[in-house]
């Protein structure tokens, strides 16, 4: 098993079955190269699990993959203007991934503490984005010219930038920062669906976006320091309630595939994120250590269950774990 850093205490394995070391502030703060899952979520509105959205600070950019449900509330928590994203990279197109844009486009037009955009707003994505954006623009026109009109704000910083990628394009190479367009299988009328690679001073990390079991991913993340990836299970029972459990679950990677995944890449961590685990209301769901253990038996490498806000501190010698804030 690969050697984690720690920063100034170990790491340990705690019940809920997730790596996790502390970390002064301070220091996550001078970190060149993190990792913050902002929301690790599903379409359930849960209030411990935001939409997903994954915020990747590499250098001076700031990159955030997808914006689910409360991304600007967990950006804000870290104080992090919404208009300070360089960038919103969408994985696919599905609601719970891109509910959230309108809030972090508008809102981060403004010139309040939590806004204060200073270009246009740059959007990435599969084909489609660049519809999805247009529409988004002609929803809110009465809103963008009233604004303007009554409180002054400049056009350029509500101007949208959106352009559709391609599959292995690298489509972003600014400061350093390099990102990847990775194709995935999220199902068959669900393409293109894409995950990341992003490089930066010599390290890398690959997110998943939404996928069933990939080798093309495993081959396009190995030898990354951070692999993020989504996992989805249910009960037994569940699935022989209704049909559409099987569905779901046929468009997303079981813990036991998400550790062949991780076993093929061998990163120096893993993680979790965006973790669908059914439940009807009446059969409970999957619980985190049932994830970690499913897991266990197909990786034994180093891994860890995200929690929203955790944070990874990709250094040059190892990955450390930041346990979230706790308010």
């Amino acid at each position: 098993m690969r050697r984690i850093k720690a920063g100034f205490l170990a790491v340990m394995l705690v019940t809920l079955g997730f790596i996790s070391a502390s970390l002064p502030s301070q220091a996550a703060e001078k970190a060149d190269f993190q990792v913050v899952l902002l929301g690790t979520g599903t379409p359930p509105p849960f209030m411990h699990r935001f939409g997903p959205a994954t915020l990747v600070i590499a250098g001076d950019k700031y990159i955030l993959f997808d914006a689910g449900r409360g991304v600007t509330q967990r950006l804000w928590q870290d104080k992090i203007p919404l208009g300070r994203v360089d960038y919103l990279v969408l994985t696919h197109l599905h609601s719970d991934h891109v509910v959230g844009i309108s809030d972090l486009w508008l809102t981060g037009w403004l010139n309040s503490p939590f806004g204060r955009r200073k270009g246009a707003f740059k959007v990435r994505g599969p084909e489609g984005t660049e519809n999805l954006m247009k529409g988004l623009e002609q929803a809110y026109a009465w809103d963008i010219k009233t604004r303007m009109a009554d409180q002054k704000l400049p056009a350029k910083t509500v101007a949208v930038d959106a352009k559709n990628i391609s599959a292995g394009s690298t489509f972003i190479v600014e400061g350093g920062v390099k990102v990847t367009a990775i194709e995935v299988n999220h199902g068959k009328l669900i393409k293109p669906a894409f995950g990341y690679r992003i490089e930066y001073g010599g390290r890398s990390v690959v997110i998943s976006g939404d996928t069933k079991f990939n080798e093309n991913l495993a081959e396009k993340a190995k030898g990354a320091d951070l692999f993020v990836h989504a996992v989805a299970a249910a009960k037994p029972a569940l699935l022989k309630t209704a049909k559409f459990w099987s569905v779901i679950l046929a468009h997303h990677t079981s813990p036991e595939d998400v550790g062949r995944i991780f076993a093929s890449a061998k990163p120096k961590m893993a993680a979790f994120t965006h973790l669908v685990t059914l439940t009807n209301g009446k059969i409970k769901p999957p619980s985190l250590k049932d994830l970690y253990d499913r897991a266990r038996t197909t990786y034994d490498g180093p891994l860890t269950v995200g929690l929203d806000r955790m944070r990874f501190i990709v250094g040059k010698d190892g990955v450390t774990v930041v346990k979230p804030p706790t308010k």
